[in-house]
């Protein structure tokens, strides 16, 4: 099911998942931004939802990949 997410440079989705988490800078990441709305409970919008899944789906998926990598090394280090 993940296996299309191992094709992807690592370096890529770093870039990718900084990238968007920081984007824009000025005057504020809109990750911060959306953040501080979801917590005040002012994040209604469709827009400002559709926004913080928006900035943080790269930033899940290469969550999902260290994990996929730390679990395979892990395999093949209790294998003999």
């Amino acid at each position: 099911m993940w296996a299309w997410l191992d094709r992807i440079p690592l370096g890529i989705l770093i870039a990718v998942a900084v990238w968007l988490a920081v984007a824009p800078i000025v005057p504020e990441p809109h990750l911060t931004e959306k953040l501080r709305m979801l917590w005040q409970g002012t994040l209604s919008r469709p827009i400002d939802i559709f926004d913080l899944l928006y900035h943080l789906a790269p930033l899940a998926l290469l969550a999902v990949r260290l994990e996929r990598m730390r679990r395979a090394k892990a395999e093949t280090k209790d294998q003999p």
